[in-house]
């Protein structure tokens, strides 16, 4: 759920990992059996989760800005943690059937994290799910996939290091390029396919909505490019004090930091743009299963088990556990379903960046 520009791979023949592989038929037959009835979600608990997070998220930032000293540190901590998480719901409204028991989940959502935080959810609603397309994914038609494992040692660095700056990004899309795009075509063509999706490709270009999605769009920017304006207006005239406004920024910095880096520990990145099977895709995505206890935050709402996600991307973020546990006490130890946990964060960006070492 990030934007930067990267291009720096190096000449290497395409790995093993990367082979278009056949699909493991049992493997996706028990997922398919075993989940069925896990697939509803449950509205009590994603309103819960997500208001909690929110609310606890804003009153630690409130607190941050107003103590000093070791509780302001602490309080920053908890803000980065709990905003992370309700952020975090994004993924789930872009899989979301917003219908029955879910109706009004993304206008919730919008109106307390989305708007306030400038992520309206059309930036990642209509963008997600292209990669997920089989055909698709890892390909450089995929706005979420870079062949990180095979590019150039300074590029994870850089990788991360530019995702501190996506609060200055998103405050300059709302609340300069949108209102001036609404006067100048080019400039909204640009904003449109450039600046509206949460994606990692440099090269992807996201289609203009049109229908409901288009004017559900416009009332969402709209409310956001307020918001910004808002924000910069109060802040230039001292209405918010510069601390403030400075912590508040390092917040949101710290968020995106914290979720760039678990989008480098999401997949190997492997893949070298060619078409992939569904296991192969399983297996270029990474799952950090319990016994350990951190990736609950850093890899919150379901997104430790990004893996079996891709495997059963309709399951909510709630039944991603039990379908786990089931699938692994089903499927024998050969099963490549069993191949794609990991022991956790150092790990994996211990292998990239080996990955990356080895290429230079």
């Amino acid at each position: 759920m990030s934007s930067i520009t990267l291009d720096a791979r190096a000449p290497a023949a395409r790995p093993a990992s990367s082979i278009k592989a056949l699909d493991d038929k049992a493997m996706l037959r028990a997922a398919a059996e075993l989940t069925r009835d896990l697939i509803a979600p449950k509205p009590h608990v994603y309103w819960a989760d997500m208001v909690g997070s929110a609310l606890l998220g804003y009153a630690a930032l409130v607190a941050a800005v107003t103590l000093s000293g070791g509780w302001a540190v602490a309080a920053g901590v908890v803000a980065v943690l709990a905003l992370y998480r309700a952020m975090s719901f994004i993924h789930e409204v872009s899989h979301m059937k917003h219908v029955g028991g879910m109706r009004g989940f993304r206008q919730g959502w919008d109106a307390l994290v989305g708007v306030p935080m400038l992520i309206p959810s059309f930036m990642y609603e209509g963008v997600h799910t292209l990669h997920h397309a089989k055909t698709r994914y890892g390909t450089v038609e995929d706005p979420e996939y870079l062949p990180l494992a095979l590019m150039k040692p300074w590029t994870l660095p850089a990788f991360i290091l530019i995702s501190a700056l996506a609060p200055v990004g998103l405050l300059i899309r709302y609340g300069v390029l949108a209102p001036l795009s609404l006067f100048v075509p080019s400039l909204r063509k640009a904003v449109v396919e450039r600046y509206s999706a949460l994606a990692i490709n440099p090269q992807f270009r996201r289609r203009a909505p049109d229908g409901e999605a288009k004017r559900y769009w416009t009332r969402v920017e709209a409310a956001a490019s307020v918001w910004a304006i808002v924000l910069i207006v109060t802040t230039v005239s001292g209405v918010i004090p510069v601390r403030a406004f400075l912590i508040g920024f390092g917040i949101a910095s710290a968020v995106a930091v914290l979720n760039q880096v678990r989008t480098l520990v999401a997949h190997l990145w492997e893949n070298d743009g060619e078409p992939m099977s569904v296991t192969a895709q399983y297996l270029d995505s990474v799952n950090v299963p319990p016994p350990t206890l951190l990736p609950a935050l850093w890899a919150p709402v379901g997104l430790r088990y990004h893996a079996l996600h891709h495997l059963l991307p309709g399951l909510p973020y709630h039944a991603l556990g039990e379908a786990h546990r089931r699938l692994s006490g089903a499927l024998d130890g050969e099963s490549p379903f069993h191949k794609a946990s990991y022991t956790g964060l150092p790990y994996l960006a211990a292998k990239i960046g080996r990955s990356t070492l080895g290429r230079r």
